[in-house]
């Protein structure tokens, strides 16, 4: 069974903080995960400027037919942590939306690789849009995959 905090409560959390604020908050356990980090059981481990890192360990749980991790669970965190990246440079009120992203998937991921770190780089931050980029290693310190993204800066 999966249990999460009310999203809404979080979301509300987030008005009066910057990026990194919020992200920090997060990080410290002062606000709670968004459900997807708990339902892919992803942690954000720290948030600086223009960068965050994640660490999660795949089961049996987000295993594809053919054996191996099902490469939409590493592009999500790819996803999450190029955006995390962006949004620790936003002011308070600012948000962010993925536009695009590109994954390269370089080894295959099983229960047995160990905790993944994703490491997440913001590129570029424009008044519109931002760039980013992430690494994911293995428990072995190899890479597994690596994204660049484009996230839609969403001014009030």
């Amino acid at each position: 069974m999966i249990r999460w905090h009310d999203p809404a409560l979080l979301a509300d959390s987030a008005v009066g903080l910057s990026g990194r604020d919020f992200l920090t908050a997060i990080v410290e356990g002062r606000l709670p995960p968004p459900p997807i980090a708990k339902l892919l059981g992803l942690d954000l481990v720290s948030a600086g400027d223009g960068a965050a890192v994640f660490r999660g360990e795949a089961d049996e749980s987000v295993y594809n037919p053919i054996g191996t991790v099902h490469g939409g669970w590493l592009c999500t965190i790819l996803d999450s942590a190029a955006g995390c990246a962006i949004q620790t440079l936003l002011p308070a009120g600012v948000g962010y939306s993925s536009i695009e992203i590109k994954v390269s998937f370089l080894k295959a991921v099983r229960t047995g690789s160990g905790p993944l770190e994703v490491t997440g780089r913001a590129l570029k931050l424009g008044r519109r849009v931002g760039f980013a980029e992430a690494h994911a290693r293995d428990g072995s310190g190899d890479l597994v995959g690596h994204a660049t993204t484009s996230v839609a800066v969403l001014r009030p």
